[in-house]
């Protein structure tokens, strides 16, 4: 939302805002663009007849003030998905949708299209090198590529926010079942993703992961869009260390690593191809590509330990991940340690679809803090839960984040890969800090 206003106001819209938290880095952002609100919480004085349009977060209640107020005077009231698509209605729009990859496909793309010196718009969900806002919306450029998020519009709009993007070029990376509060079942969670693509136009382009078996399914089952593009691994090999595309081009090292990036890569690429971007300028652009933060983000390096964050945190990222690091440091202890965090992973009922995911780790460490149980309003686990769901009978269970890092601080460390994971924060432990 933040991202919204800062493209927004750099178009040279009028833009106010409020909310009851609002935490770094968006607090300073938004106070150097002069945006941030005065104090915070919600004020229905603030919702005036003369305002545009109100756009609204998905994590505003339905009773809010603000939102109750605006539907008193009649104003038009857009969810964020809703908004981006009034922008961009004009426009060939490119959505990169799926359970996993969506945003290191994203990034990927626009790491791309702006070697291209292309005039593209675009929405992310990380925060990329090259790019100052995550959000740009202009009047000039013919094209915007939309990372297609599966979760709800707004808190009145129930939709999934692919479904509102409307997409001209879509792909399919991933289907792995998440978001078990919105979504009960894993087919109803699948037919959200056959609703997307269902949605493409005759004339459209579906291009979706043949390795994924749900997903190969779906673009298989796309009743409208005649034109579809599947991809797998591109051909590769590993030299020290190092990932190396095997392309007509010749050898291309690459920055990336892991089976679950190459996927997203050879999907970029189809992607690009599609707004005119060749293969020989893809991959010289592509070489240079680091990641999207948090994405196996590298932030600690020496001659005994490597230590990568990452923002796995479900069943799919959690194996891919891992499986990508051991892959990648087959003569290296690998120590993966994941944060459950989200609703879905601190349900007891989902707990199980972890099952085999840190098996790659030479030693596999799993955290969760219990007030964040009690918080979402989930019924208690316990450590014993945990190891069983995982299956594995040497892990490390632990719900004291003080007790973990000093785990850490006392781990002998040498020729060894130490692998953070989780959507949230350790409980705000510091992973640079950690790292050095």
């Amino acid at each position: 939302m933040h991202n919204l206003a800062l493209a927004l106001q750099f178009k040279g819209y009028q833009v106010s805002g409020s909310d009851d938290e609002i935490n770094e880095p968006s607090k300073s952002r938004l106070t150097n663009a002069g945006l941030l609100p005065g104090e915070m919480g919600w004020f229905p004085d603030k919702i005036t007849a003369d305002l545009d349009a109100v756009i609204l977060g998905m994590h505003a209640r339905a009773e809010n003030p603000e939102l109750l107020r605006a539907n008193e005077l009649g104003l038009k009231v857009y969810s964020y998905p809703e908004y981006l698509y009034e922008q961009s209605k004009n426009k060939k729009r490119l959505v990169i949708g799926g359970s996993h990859g969506k945003t290191s496909i994203t990034a990927m793309i626009l790491h791309v299209l702006q070697d291209a010196k292309l005039d593209f718009d675009y929405m992310v969900g990380s925060q990329l090198a090259g790019f100052v806002r995550m959000v740009r919306l202009s009047e000039s450029a013919p094209i915007i590529v939309l990372e297609g998020d599966e979760y709800l519009s707004s808190p009145i709009d129930r939709r999934p926010k692919f479904h509102l993007y409307k997409a001209d070029i879509a792909l399919l990376s991933g289907i792995a079942w998440d978001h078990i509060n919105v979504f009960p079942t894993f087919e109803n969670y699948i037919d959200q993703f056959q609703i997307f693509v269902d949605q493409i136009p005759e004339n459209g382009v579906l291009i979706y992961c043949e390795e994924d078996e749900e997903v190969r399914r779906v673009g298989e089952k796309a009743k409208n869009v005649k034109h579809k593009i599947p991809y797998s691994i591109p051909k590769h090999h590993i030299e020290n260390g190092i990932t190396i595309l095997e392309t007509s081009f010749g050898p291309i090292e690459l920055e990336i690593f892991g089976d679950h990036n190459l996927m997203n890569l050879e999907g970029a690429r189809y992607m690009c191809n599609q707004v005119g971007v060749n293969d020989e300028l893809f991959y010289r652009s592509i070489s240079t590509f680091s990641g999207a933060a948090r994405r196996l983000e590298l932030i600690g390096n020496n001659a005994k330990v490597r230590v990568y964050k990452d923002f796995a945190h479900s069943p799919s990222k959690l194996l891919a991940t891992t499986s990508a690091v051991k892959q990648q440091f087959q003569n290296r202890r690998v120590i993966a340690c994941m944060e459950l965090h989200t609703f879905s992973s601190l349900n007891a009922a989902f707990l199980n679809q972890y099952k085999g995911s840190m098996n790659e780790a030479d030693i596999a460490i799993v955290y969760y803090n219990p007030q964040t149980i009690a918080h979402k309003k989930l019924e208690p686990i316990s450590k014993e839960q945990v190891k069983s769901a995982f299956d594995r009978d040497d892990l490390i269970v632990m719900d004291d984040s003080t007790e973990l890092k000093n785990y850490f601080k006392n781990l002998a460390f040498n020729n060894d890969v130490l692998l953070m994971m989780s959507s949230g924060t350790f409980d705000g432990m510091d992973l640079k800090e950690l790292a050095n």
